[in-house]
C-alpha cells in the first residue's frame, strides 16, 4: 500500500514508523509540512491509500481529512486530548497510559477511534518514555490500524458512543506556573514529577544563583540532604540540588532566552554555570562492581559471572570531549577486570548519537572543539576495536546514529532491541564522518551496501539492520527488560566453551587485518577530511549544527527529503 506519512518533524517516532512501514513492505513518503500547498503537492506527486500522522503540531488541513483517510497518533488513552498528554500523565505520576490512533477531522483529538494500546509508564523522563515505551505502543497501534484500513471492513468507533464507555478528557496545555517547582515545600519525588514531565522540552524555569534557568532532566539523589534549594555538589557535569526531603540531580541547563538575545540550548549543567558555580565538591562514583550504591552516575560498570558490563548514558546520546575520555578511562578499567566479555551500553534509551553539537556551538572555538571532540571519539572507537583479549558486545537498547552506529560497530557483536532504529551515516551534518567507519562499515556490510547508506542519509531499523549484517542479534524486549536480557545472553555467552576459541581468532584476525592495512591509515585519511571541513568556515557544516542547536529550520542540504 502506498502511504504517505505528514509530520512536524523526521523525529524518532516518524522514523521508526516510517522503516517499520516500509519492513512491512508498503510504499512510504514522508511530508515534512502540514500546510495545505506542501501536501496536496505531495499528495499529487505520492498519490497515497492513506495518510498517517506519527507527529504533529498543527492541524492537518480540512481539505485534505476530508477527501482522505488521515490516521493521527495521540500519545494518550482514548478520550484523552490536549497538546500536552504526556507531560499530563508524568506529572500526574499515572502508572498506565496508552496511545490512541484516530481519524482525522474538525476538531482536534476528537476523530473516531482506529486502534489504542496501553503500556505501563516507567519511571523516567518524558523524552526516554516516547522514544521507548511509547514508540513501541504507537507502533502496535499504527499497524494495527493500518491492517484495519487495509481490510476495507472495519469500521472506527466514535469517541462519544455510548456503548464505548469512554471517558472524553480536554486538557490544556501545561504552563510554566503548573511545572513550577517550590523548593521550600515539594518532596523529592514531587520534584522528580515535574522535571521527568518537562524533559527534553520546555524544561522546567527556575531561579538559580541569580539567573533564570529551565532544568532539564532529574535523578534521585539518595543519601544527599541539605537546605531545600541549594546546590550541594556536582558529578559528571550534573548539579545536585537539595529538596525539603532529600535531593535531585540535575543533568543539563538552559539560560532562559531574554528580548533580543540569540536562541539558547541546553549544555551540561556545570558548563551552563560556568562562573556563577560555587565550589563545590564534586562526587567521582567508583567503577569498582561490589561498590555500586545504586546512586545516579551516567557511567557505571558491573559484572555478573565472567562477563562485565560497562553502560553509560548521556543526555540526548551526544558525546562531549570530556565523556568521550571519561568513557574510555572506565573502558580501559573494564578492560583491565577478569572478564571474558565485555558489553558496552546495554540502557534502555540512547545508544549514541556521536559527538557534541550544543558543546561544539557553545565553545569559544567549535572549529577546535569539533576536532578535539572527534579525536576523543576515535579514540575510544579505536580502544574497542584493538581490544583482542576478549569478546566485546554492543548493546544498543535505544537509537543510534552517525558516529554513535560506528560505535557499536566496532564490537565483535551487536545486540539490538528490536524497537530500536539505526542511522548508520553523516550527511544530515554534511560531514563525512570519522570513527574508522571507512573500516568498520565495509567490514560488516560490504563496500557496496555501505557506500549507499551513507549516501541515501535514511534510517534503517533494527530488523532491516539484521538483515543487512548491521546488527548479530535482535532483543525482543521491553525498554525496561532490555538490560536483564541482555546480562543473561552475555553470562550465557561468557561461559560458552566456544568462546576462548573465538578470541583466540579474533586476535588472529585482527593482527591479519593490521597487516594489510593499519587501523591508523583508516583514520589518517578520514580526519584529514574532517580536518578540512571544521577548518572552512564557509562549509555547510557549521550553518547545519547551529541550525540544529537553535532549533532553526536547516539551510537546504544536499540530502533528499527523508522518504522510502
Amino acid at each position: 500500500m502506498k502511504i504517505l506519512l505528514v509530520a512536524s518533524a523526521f523525529n524518532s517516532l516518524t522514523q521508526r514508523v516510517s522503516v517499520e512501514l516500509a519492513d512491512r513492505g508498503h510504499t512510504v513518503s514522508v511530508e515534512l509540512s502540514c500546510e495545505e500547498e506542501a501536501l496536496c503537492a505531495a499528495l499529487r506527486a505520492h498519490d497515497p491509500a492513506l495518510i498517517v500522522a506519527p507527529m504533529l503540531k498543527a492541524a492537518v488541513p480540512e481539505a485534505v481529512w476530508q477527501a482522505h483517510t488521515c490516521l493521527i497518533v495521540h500519545p494518550g488513552p482514548p478520550g484523552d486530548r490536549g497538546p500536552s498528554s504526556l507531560d499530563w500523565a508524568l506529572h500526574e505520576g499515572v502508572e498506565q497510559w496508552g496511545v490512541t490512533v484516530l481519524q482525522a477531522n474538525g476538531e482536534m483529538d476528537a476523530g473516531d477511534i482506529w486502534a489504542s494500546v496501553s503500556f505501563p509508564v516507567a519511571p523516567v523522563g518524558k523524552s526516554d518514555l516516547y522514544r521507548n515505551e511509547v514508540s513501541d505502543a504507537a507502533l502496535e497501534a499504527v499497524l494495527l490500524a493500518v491492517d484495519r484500513f487495509a481490510s476495507g471492513t472495519f469500521r472506527p468507533r466514535p469517541q462519544d458512543d455510548p456503548a464505548q464507555g469512554i471517558t472524553v478528557r480536554a486538557r490544556p496545555f501545561v504552563r510554566q506556573e503548573q511545572r513550577r517547582i517550590d523548593w521550600g515545600t515539594d518532596t523529592t519525588g514531587t520534584v522528580l514529577r515535574k522535571l521527568r514531565a518537562a524533559d527534553s522540552q520546555p524544561g522546567v524555569l527556575d531561579e538559580l544563583l541569580g539567573a533564570q534557568w529551565f532544568l532539564h532532566g532529574g535523578h534521585p539523589a539518595p543519601g544527599m540532604t541539605g537546605v531545600p534549594g541549594e546546590l550541594l555538589a556536582t558529578r559528571a557535569g550534573a548539579v545536585c540540588r537539595a529538596t525539603v526531603d532529600g535531593a535531585v540531580w540535575i543533568p543539563q541547563l538552559r539560560p532562559r532566552r531574554l528580548p533580543g538575545q540569540a536562541p539558547t540550548f541546553t549544555l551540561p549543567a556545570t558548563s551552563a554555570l560556568g562562573e556563577r558555580l560555587p565550589r563545590l565538591p564534586e562526587l567521582p562514583v567508583s567503577l569498582d562492581p561490589g561498590e555500586d550504591d545504586g546512586t545516579w552516575t551516567d557511567i557505571r560498570y558491573r559484572e555478573a559471572g565472567a562477563a562485565g558490563f560497562l553502560r553509560f548514558s548521556f543526555p540526548g546520546g551526544a558525546m562531549s570531549t570530556a565523556q568521550c575520555e571519561r568513557l574510555l578511562a572506565a573502558y580501559r578499567y573494564a578492560c583491565g577486570r577478569p572478564t571474558g566479555v565485555l558489553v558496552l551500553g546495554g540502557g534502555r534509551d540512547f545508544f549514541s548519537n556521536g559527538i557534541h553539537l550544543n558543546v561544539i556551538e557553545a565553545a569559544a572555538d567549535p572549529a577546535a572543539e569539533s576536532w578535539a571532540n572527534i579525536n576523543a571519539i576515535d579514540d575510544l572507537v579505536e580502544a574497542v576495536l584493538t581490544t583482542t583479549d576478549r569478546l566485546v558486545v554492543a548493546a544498543v537498547g535505544g537509537n543510534a546514529a552517525a558516529g554513535g552506529v560506528m560505535l557499536a560497530l566496532a564490537a565483535d557483536e551487536v545486540w539490538c532491541r528490536s524497537g530500536t532504529v539505526l542511522n548508520p551515516h553523516y550527511r544530515l551534518m554534511e560531514l563525512y564522518g570519522s570513527e574508522y567507519w571507512t573500516f568498520s562499515l565495509p567490514r560488516r556490510v560490504g563496500p557496496a551496501v555501505a557506500a549507499q547508506l551513507i549516501r541515501r542519509a535514511v534510517p534503517v531499523s533494527a530488523a532491516a539492520g539484521e538483515r543487512l549484517g548491521l546488527v548479530d542479534r535482535l532483543i525482543g524486549s521491553s525498554a525496561q527488560d532490555f538490560t536483564g536480557q541482555v546480562t543473561a545472553l552475555a553470562v550465557r555467552l561468557a561461559s560458552a566453551p566456544a568462546t576462548q576459541r573465538r578470541i583466540a581468532a579474533k586476535k588472529a584476525g585482527r593482527e591479519r587485518a593490521e597487516a594489510a592495512r593499519p587501523l591508523a591509515a583508516y583514520r589518517e585519511e578520514e580526519l584529514a577530511r574532517m580536518r578540512r571541513i571544521f577548518d572552512d568556515p564557509g562549509h555547510p557544516y557549521h550553518a547545519q549544527r547551529r541550525a540544529f542547536v537553535h532549533k532553526q529550520p536547516p539551510p537546504e542540504r544536499s540530502a533528499a527529503r527523508p522518504g522510502r
